[in-house]
C-alpha cells in the first residue's frame, strides 16, 4: 500500500510544481498577473513550491526503503521524473493549447518508461 500512496503523493507533488514553473505563463497570458513585477511572480510560484513539498517530502519518506517503503533512492528519482514529465505533458497540453507532443516526445517517455524498467532491474 506504501508503494500506492507514494506514488500518489508524487502525483500530487508534480501538479503543484508544474503549476508553480509554468502557471505563470499562463496566468500571464490571459492578463491576469500582466502587470505583476517579477519578485510577486517568485512570490507565488513559491508559495505554490511550497504546496508541492509537503506532497513530495512526504511521498519519499513513505516510499524510501529506509523507512520500510519499496523503493530505492534511485527508484524514487526515477519514478518522480516519470511522473513529473507525464504530468507536465498533460497539464501542457490542456492550458497551453498550442503545444503537441509529437515523435520525439513520445519516443522520449518511452524512454523514460524503459529506465524505470531498468531501474527496477
Amino acid at each position: 500500500m506504501s508503494a500506492f500512496y507514494t506514488i500518489l503523493l508524487l502525483i500530487c507533488s508534480n501538479v503543484f510544481m508544474t503549476f508553480a514553473w509554468y502557471g505563470h505563463l499562463k496566468l500571464n497570458e490571459t492578463g491576469v498577473s500582466s502587470n505583476w513585477p517579477l519578485f510577486v511572480v517568485i512570490l507565488f510560484s513559491w508559495f505554490i513550491a511550497g504546496l508541492e513539498y509537503s506532497f513530495m517530502i512526504p511521498a519519499n519518506r513513505i516510499g524510501y526503503v529506509g523507512n520500510g517503503g519499496p523503493f530505492t533512492l534511485m527508484q524514487l528519482k526515477v519514478i518522480q521524473e516519470v511522473i513529473s514529465l507525464t504530468v507536465f505533458c498533460v497539464i501542457a497540453n490542456l492550458l497551453f493549447q498550442g503545444q503537441q507532443l509529437h515523435w520525439n516526445h513520445v519516443a522520449a517517455l518511452v524512454c523514460l518508461v524503459l529506465a524505470v524498467y531498468f531501474v527496477f532491474k
